[in-house]
């Protein structure tokens, strides 16, 4: 009797978990979505229960479509410890060969397709993620909302609160973003304001939903929000700047290939500023696929 092959491929954040089970012709024939798993802000056993549960209701899925179907292969790109999913993945007993990598792989798969070359990606957090020419991997950033990650939309809220706070203490002149900020949030005041953010049941989740607003007020030209933007958006260039003069020599024939991925970035202020640096140096294209299709492209490839 034949044995039909599956694969399971995860992608899993701060904010949310994604996972597919792919047949052998490499298309999608489950899916399941979970809170987020990375172990850095989320107790361990709590992210062992959401992997587990998930995992076995995509084996149930293979079986669904044939009794002897199998996983063949399992693959992990995680936020988080590196060593906590190697472990995690080396006990499972039940989704055949397990391989991990961290979250920006995808992305990076999406914007190269394993040829040399970067990406930027913007979501809560913000990365640089790039494939040497010697086929390296390289990550730059990802340090989490507690030490910037600049460019992503928690850095954005954040600013965007830090800036309010000051014109509600009277030392700055209010704008259009102050205004928003104060709309979505409820607060009128800087001791509200303060008591929002400081609460627990406020996640840093809830000051990255404030990236919008910045971005609404940049577009419409708030001064506020416009150097609120800029001043984000450059550290995420500086950075890749960096990484780009580090790892690509002058000498490479031709521009480097350059995703950008997330709303953030493939704004039309965000690509103005981009261009300035690293552009010089770079093709810059948009990634409109969600991470979890560079997970099923990788997944194609076991």
């Amino acid at each position: 009797m034949d044995t039909p092959v599956f694969k399971i491929g995860i992608d899993g954040g701060g904010t949310k978990t994604e996972f597919i089970l792919t047949d052998a012709t490499g298309a999608i024939t489950a899916r399941r979505l979970a809170p987020g798993c990375n172990p850095s802000l989320i107790a361990h056993e709590t992210v062992h229960t959401l992997i587990v549960e998930n995992l076995r209701a995509l084996t149930a899925a293979a079986q669904q479509h044939h009794p002897n179907a199998r996983i063949a292969h399992t693959l992990f790109c995680m936020a988080g410890s590196p060593a906590f999913w190697r472990e995690f993945g080396a006990q499972l007993t039940f989704c055949g060969q397990v391989q991990t990598c961290g979250d920006s792989i995808p992305v990076l798969e999406l914007a190269t397709g394993g040829a040399p070359g970067l990406v930027l990606h913007s979501g809560t957090g913000s990365f640089v993620a790039a494939r040497a020419p010697d086929d390296s991997i390289h990550y730059a950033g990802g340090l989490g909302w507690r030490f910037g990650d600049p460019g992503s939309a928690h850095d954005l809220g954040r600013r965007a609160v830090a800036r309010t706070q000051l014109e509600l203490q009277g030392w700055a002149d209010r704008s259009a973003l102050s205004r928003a900020v104060c709309t979505a949030t409820g607060c009128n005041d800087a001791p509200a304001l303060s008591r929002h953010f400081y609460t627990p049941a406020t996640s840093h989740v809830a000051v990255a939903g404030l990236a919008p607003h910045v971005t609404a007020a940049a577009a419409a030209g708030d001064p506020a929000a416009v150097a609120i933007f800029e001043e984000s958006l450059g550290g995420l260039a500086a950075l890749a700047t960096m990484v780009v003069n580090r790892l690509f020599t002058p000498s490479l024939q031709g521009k480097i290939p350059c995703g950008l991925s997330g709303a953030i970035l493939q704004t039309s202020l965000a690509l103005a500023l981009l261009e300035k640096s690293p552009g010089s140096r770079v093709a810059f294209r948009l990634i409109t696929d969600p991470p979890i299709e560079g997970v099923r492209r990788m997944l194609a490839r076991l």
